[in-house]
């Protein structure tokens, strides 16, 4: 039965003044399904051009006197893609401040290693220094500093915590890398990035929320669940390079020579997967469609973004990224 079809029918029964529920639910719908997203995509193995040119892409409301918080992927100070470059964040932070933003706050929680000596082993605290920006080490967060998250349907034995400051920000910036997880996330794009906002331990509270994440058979969907918290307003991938098996600090590695940038995490993730797959990757991450895949599914069924390839609108600024985008957007509907 089709829309009108069913429109009548319920006429019918329920009479006129039951129809405008209908249609604005069938109307709600079509316009889900026929929502874009924008994701640029720039060829490039030069971060600085193309991070800018990315953002340009996207035409960007300007960040004028926002406070704007900075998630990087610092899971360690493993060389990139292990982790962010040094040359995405001062670009980033170059670029923001040309944008017009406020004070920035650069802050994580590195899963293998002890933050503290991650941000020093990477620069970032001279980074920090030079540049006028804020850091922030989760692990040294007080007790009232931390949201507890929960709600149902969560597969969370417990919920999790998430730093106040991210609500508290004018906007969320995240930039991440791209590359496989070997230890049961699969990949680790801007959803997995997420984990880094998430307490491992929180004051006064001994549980291990991390152990629970990594011991369980739900990892991916737990991962998907932690993005309810927050929405960034800009998310960069790093693909200069890339890990298309091991993964997060080390793997099989390409130089897949692309920058991508957009506000949809499901969207940065499903051409994340595909770049992966075009290049060859691991059969976890090349089983099925892109779609099915267990973080992006949870994530979609939690209406964190768009929930079909068709949705995703590449932007380009040349040829050599056009004829790109049209071979990952095959890759995506495959």
């Amino acid at each position: 039965m089709n829309r009108r079809e069913l429109f009548k029918q319920f006429i019918g029964v329920s009479g006129i003044a039951l129809a405008s529920p209908l249609i604005a639910a069938c109307q709600k719908i079509q316009t889900l399904s026929n929502t874009k997203t924008q994701i640029a995509l720039v060829k490039t193995n030069d971060r600085v051009k193309g991070i800018s040119q990315a953002i340009d892409l996207l035409r960007f409301p300007d960040f004028k006197k926002k406070d704007l918080f900075i998630k990087p992927n610092f899971n360690s100070s493993d060389e990139t893609p292990g982790s962010t470059h040094l040359d995405t964040l001062k670009t980033l932070i170059s670029k923001l401040s040309e944008m017009g933003s406020g004070n920035l706050t650069i802050g994580d929680r590195s899963g293998m290693g002890n933050t503290n000596d991650v941000f020093e082993n990477k620069k970032i605290f001279a980074l920090a220094k030079d540049s006028g920006v804020k850091t922030i080490v989760f692990d040294e967060l007080g007790k009232d500093d931390w949201d507890f998250i929960n709600f149902e349907g969560s597969h969370w034995k417990q919920g999790f915590y998430i730093p106040k400051l991210l609500k508290n920000a004018g906007a969320v910036i995240q930039t991440c890398c791209l590359k496989t997880h070997r230890y049961g996330g699969h990949f680790t794009l801007s959803l997995k990035n997420s984990v880094g906002i998430a307490a491992k331990r929180v004051p006064e509270n001994n549980y291990n929320f991390m152990s629970e994440l990594h011991g369980s058979p739900n990892q991916r969907t737990m991962i998907a669940e932690i993005n309810t918290a927050y929405k960034p307003d800009l998310i960069v991938l790093d693909g200069i390079d890339a890990f298309t098996t091991g993964g997060p600090d080390s793997g099989k590695q390409v130089n897949s020579s692309v920058i991508l940038a957009g506000t949809d995490r499901i969207a940065i993730d499903a051409v994340g997967v595909a770049i992966l797959r075009y290049f060859g990757t691991t059969d976890e991450v090349s089983a099925g469609k892109i779609f099915d895949q267990a973080q992006i599914a949870r994530a979609v069924e939690l209406n964190l973004g768009i929930g079909s390839p068709n949705q995703i609108e590449f932007l380009t600024a040349d040829t050599e990224s056009a004829k790109y985008a049209k071979e990952i957007q095959s890759v995506l509907n495959s």
